[in-house]
């Protein structure tokens, strides 16, 4: 007796589907995802994006081949905001996995050349009449450093920036100051005026007795010098203060 099998087709077995070829596969996901990312970039501009999806744009370059959103939604985790992203050592983003040792270093590029951007604005007209850029770049350059500096804007008669320089950097809640050394260095320079800038990793700004007494120290030293003292300004993540607005120059 015959074994029934069912109805047939007259055509004998069927063939088992043929594996996809590649380009059946379609694109990763996060191809189609970065497109529409730089579109809404192009589109309606930087404003419109949350701080991930920026660092998402620069990290579309370090790394080309993978879907980079959960990196930059855990960068921005770690340190708070793109900006400490950028500002954060090379040493601690390698410490989040996923970023070597290229992709930090591609970061602190951006932090330079946005750093250099800041700085020649500041310097291209009389301080005064910019202060804006002059606490634009105090904040990009210090705001975000782990540890204390102490930096000086040196100004001419007409207040335009002679030098840019950190005298001292120190731990992350003291600076050491020589008010001598830095009229010594205004003197050097022929400045007419300084700028006193330094920053609290805290990220609170607000000056403390210590700071008070430093600066009122350098504008004894430096009146019969004839040194302007035009301010005293500390920033931090959660701000600036500034010793003239607040009456304390």
């Amino acid at each position: 007796m015959s074994v029934g099998i069912g109805k047939g087709t007259g055509k004998g077995p069927r063939k088992a589907p043929s594996p996809a070829s590649p380009s059946d596969a379609g694109t990763p996901h996060y191809r189609g995802h970065r497109e529409r990312l730089r579109t809404r970039f192009e589109e309606a501009g930087a404003e419109t994006l949350p701080d991930y999806e920026l660092l998402e744009l620069l990290l579309f370059r370090s790394i080309p081949q993978r879907d980079v959103k959960p990196l930059a939604k855990e960068l921005i985790q770690r340190f708070g905001s793109f900006a400490e992203v950028l500002g954060a050592p090379a040493a601690r983003l390698t410490e989040v996995k996923g970023v070597g040792e290229g992709v930090a270093l591609d970061l602190k590029i951006v932090e330079a050349a946005l750093k250099r951007m800041a700085k020649g604005a500041v310097g291209k007209r009389p301080v005064l009449s910019s202060w804006s850029s002059v606490l634009d770049y105090c904040r990009m350059a210090m705001a975000f450093a782990e540890r204390e500096q102490f930096r000086i804007l040196f100004l001419d008669k007409k207040n335009t920036l002679i030098a840019d320089e950190v005298q001292q950097t120190g731990t992350v809640d003291h600076t050491p100051v020589y008010p001598r050394e830095v009229m010594r260095r205004a003197l050097e320079l022929s400045a007419s005026a300084i700028i006193l800038v330094h920053n609290h990793p805290s990220g609170d700004p607000t000056p403390s007795g210590a700071d008070m007494r430093m600066t009122r120290e350098l504008v004894d030293i430096a009146k019969p010098l004839g040194v302007a003292i035009h301010d005293h300004i500390i920033v931090g993540r959660d701000g600036h203060a500034s010793f003239r607005s607040l009456g304390l120059i």
